[in-house]
């Protein structure tokens, strides 16, 4: 009689919590973007070849079992942009805790000493007469390949310079500008528009590409919107609307300084 039931053991119950709790955190990631349908369909069909198999429906099965074969790899093609993001996002948990925190030459401090009032003020000016402006300011990596998109700037940081950069007559002014190592590096940079489809439709394309750099990058993102003269700040793909005298705070609370 004991064959007749299932036998349950603790390593079960602990494999379904993992897988459980697997689904939901790719769910967290794609919720708002075009591919959450497609990871929903796959879903399914992996459900109901699972419960195919177990009732030897040998030829669907069959034909089943090939689609999720052969369907891995055009998983990796279709969802690239997620993977990099659910990679991205395990990494900088992980650099955050307590492994680099012993392995601290693993880290890179591109923040230090960094003019935030000389950024806050440009940022204040520029919103005034509603001057539209998208500045990155680099945390725990370089983003080399952010930079090698534009034109190498490589000056000291001065609100001036910043302003003159975004002037709309500037050639300088389309694109995002990276600053790092308390440095402009480069200006007129080609950024990522982020894929989620539930962004609200006053944000225009300065606002997307910033929510979309600030995906898959550790880095964080002041936009300057052209129409209204609104400061936003971006972190991790979330983007906030701040009144300018909270920016400094914003942007010393992000970079933990």
């Amino acid at each position: 009689m004991t064959d007749l039931f299932i036998q349950i053991r603790i390593l079960d119950i602990i494999d379904i919590f993992l897988v459980a709790l697997l689904f939901y955190w790719f769910f967290r990631i794609l919720k708002g973007t075009s591919a959450i349908s497609i990871f929903l369909g796959i879903v399914a069909i992996f459900l109901i070849w699972q419960v195919v198999k177990a009732l030897h429906m040998e030829l669907l099965s069959t034909i089943l079992g090939a689609f999720v074969s052969v369907g891995f790899i055009a998983l990796i093609i279709i969802f690239q942009p997620e993977i990099r993001r659910f990679l991205f996002t395990i990494g900088t948990q992980a650099q955050e805790g307590k492994l680099t925190h012993k392995l601290r030459f693993l880290r890179v401090n591109n923040h230090a000493d960094l003019d935030i009032e000389s950024i806050v003020k440009s940022c204040q000016n520029m919103s005034e007469i509603k001057q539209g402006a998208l500045i990155l300011l680099t945390r725990n990596n370089n983003l080399d390949d952010i930079v090698s998109t534009g034109v190498i700037v490589n000056a000291d940081i001065s609100n001036s310079l910043i302003e003159n950069i975004f002037f709309k007559n500037s050639p300088l002014h389309d694109g995002a500008m990276v600053v790092r190592n308390n440095r402009i590096t480069a200006a007129r940079c080609i950024l990522p528009v982020t894929s989620k489809t539930n962004i609200p439709g006053h944000y225009g394309l300065r606002h997307r590409a910033a929510i979309g750099v600030t995906e898959v990058n550790d880095c964080i993102a002041l936009v300057v919107s052209e129409e209204t003269g609104n400061i936003s700040i971006v972190a991790d793909g979330i983007i906030k609307t701040v009144k300018p005298l909270e920016l400094k705070e914003m942007i010393e609370k992000e970079l933990n300084m």
